[in-house]
């Protein structure tokens, strides 16, 4: 068994706590850097796993490399291996197994509570967390669930969260989030916080607390990866 492959599509974005988390349970992994020309196979190989993280950009773009994830998830999809997506990395996901991306209502950016929908899958992908949880968004657009897929989470200002599908997993949020990732962002997208809204924070709100928040975000982050990690054998 090969390592995991995971796509990174911008510098900043890359797996933060996710590889440390990997990393702690002996789970080899491989940065497939995208940002940086690097080719997105068109097999599998012997990669147990897929992983896709976040990016400013959107799955609707005409970006040549955005059609080639699509059709490697399908392939993972097709033959039963797990795949995990992280808010740009789960509307790739949903996309490319049928469902819809486009704008959200609201634009979610800073520390907001995400909440179980209520069900068999919910309750076994968030075994051990609260019913309402607090975790980090940074996104404007959202998915609409595949055929068959199961929704897990949900916020105030957005109904999909997360949903499941057999052993894939796809997130809206991020609960892949360090300390210097969060004020890193705070830096680099600062023109998306000169308008703060009831569910956009002001770079002083997301980074306050953080230490506490963070170490409230990994709760999140260990129950959803543990579960993730089980089908990996």
């Amino acid at each position: 068994m090969g390592p995991l492959l995971i796509f990174r599509h911008v510098a900043c974005e890359g797996p933060g706590y996710l590889g440390e988390f990997l990393e702690r349970h002996d789970v080899a992994y491989r940065i497939v850097a995208v940002d940086q020309g690097e080719p997105v196979p068109a097999e599998l190989g012997d990669a147990p796993g897929l992983i896709f993280m976040g990016g400013p950009m959107s799955v609707n773009d005409p970006l040549p490399w955005v059609q080639r994830e699509f059709a490697l998830i399908c392939r993972a999809a097709d033959a039963g291996r797990p795949v995990l997506g992280h808010c740009l990395g789960g509307q790739l996901i949903a996309k490319a197994l049928g469902g819809q991306v486009g704008p959200n209502g609201q634009r979610e950016i800073g520390w907001l509570p995400v909440e179980r929908v209520d069900g068999a899958p919910a309750r076994d992908w968030l075994n051990g967390l609260p019913p309402a949880f607090e975790v980090f968004h940074w996104h404007g657009e959202t998915f609409s669930l595949p055929d068959g897929a199961a929704n897990i989470l949900r916020s105030e200002a957005c109904e999909h969260q997360g949903f499941v599908l057999d052993n894939i997993l796809a997130l809206q949020c991020h609960v892949e989030m360090t300390a210097p990732m969060v004020s890193e962002w705070s830096h680099l997208y600062a023109d998306e916080l000169d308008d703060p809204a009831p569910t956009v924070q002001s770079a002083e709100q997301i980074q306050s607390r953080l230490d506490e928040r963070i170490v409230a975000s990994r709760r999140a982050a260990d129950a959803l990866y543990t579960r993730w990690i089980e089908a990996l054998g």
